[in-house]
């Protein structure tokens, strides 16, 4: 990505909301995914780079260091420590390369390139550092049945892998890397499949250990996270652990007694209703609701009676009616 421009790579502005960078990216994502694009190799390589300019602007931190550093933005630590002036501005040139200025005396970025990473001025080298590898995060949405029993999923990740060329240094005989451009790491996407547990609920975050960036210099690499949203299910309402569903039930079936089927996530149940069981009252039925996330308890599912009354009664049955109502007076 050195020398790229991650603005005009999304096709926004530098004074860009994080809103407009959003949506971008998202269009941009759609157009050049590989699963749209199968085979193609230039589709897969803009994908890599809208995904790697979304990752430095979406967030605010590593958006401020490229405002100032431009492609450079990862060692602005070590600019800063080292006690160098900052730039005093940057922009981009109609080739796409980034032109940096410099007040005083410092002489340009290849000087301070060569004081930190040359190994003279200080005696710092970045192949002995070793840093612990970002951690990454997905959004993962599953119906109600999966989150029920557990699933799995199959999600597409943008690593960055140290170098292999210059073994993530970003220099090879004291000059830029070519391979990875200086930056010490190459780009590249990965499936990943991931086991999300039973009885996760919206809001849940998974935690995978190992699975984010790979570390430099021997790093340990960082962790996945997964952020779970839930879908709604059409009869089963979620509480807690607990669910409620509403069951319908014949009106023969409420003043005489009988069985009626109760939906859960698993297929559904038979429940006996009582002779003269009323409107709206409520079944528990232990053990039938979610499982605990971590836990091998689980909650239990209520069932609420919803009467259904006959329609298109036959003569028989409204003089059947009729002679009730006699019998039982309002």
């Amino acid at each position: 990505m050195a020398g790229k421009n991650y603005y005009d790579i999304l096709g926004v502005k530098k004074d860009a909301s994080d809103k407009d960078i959003k949506q971008a990216y998202r269009r941009m994502a759609r157009k050049y995914h590989p699963d749209v694009n199968p085979g193609n190799k230039s589709a897969e390589a803009k994908f890599k780079e809208v995904n790697a300019a979304y990752e430095i602007l979406s967030d605010k931190e590593k958006r401020q260091k490229y405002d100032k550093y431009g492609d450079k933005w990862q060692y602005a630590d070590q600019f800063e420590q080292a006690g160098q002036q900052q730039p005093q501005y940057w922009d981009s040139s109609p080739g796409g390369s980034t032109s940096y200025r410099f007040g005083g005396d410092v002489g340009g970025m290849d000087n301070i390139f060569d004081e930190l990473f040359g190994g003279r001025a200080r005696g710092f080298s970045r192949r002995s550092q070793t840093r612990r590898g970002q951690d990454l995060e997905s959004t993962v949405e599953v119906t109600l049945e999966e989150a029920y029993s557990g699933t799995s999923r199959t999600i597409n990740l943008q690593i960055e892998e140290p170098c292999t060329a210059c073994k993530g240094s970003g220099r090879i005989h004291n000059l830029p890397c070519s391979v990875c451009r200086g930056t010490g790491a190459v780009a590249d996407i990965k499936r990943l499949e991931v086991k999300i547990p039973a009885g996760v609920a919206t809001g849940s975050r998974v935690r995978i250990s190992g699975k984010g960036q790979p570390g430099y210099g021997g790093g340990t690499s960082g962790d996945l996270y997964l952020n779970i949203t839930v879908q709604p299910h059409p009869t089963l309402e979620r509480q807690g652990d607990d669910l409620l569903t509403s069951v319908p039930v014949p009106l023969t079936v409420a003043v005489l007694g009988g069985e009626v089927q109760v939906p859960t996530p698993k297929g559904k149940l038979a429940l006996k209703i009582p002779p003269e069981t009323q409107n709206g009252r409520i079944f528990r039925l232990a053990g039938q609701g979610m499982p605990h996330l971590g836990r091998s308890r689980q909650g239990d599912l209520m069932a609420k009676v919803s009467i259904v009354l006959p329609t298109s009664l036959s003569d028989k049955e409204k003089e059947l009616f009729r002679q009730l109502s006699q019998l039982r007076p309002a």
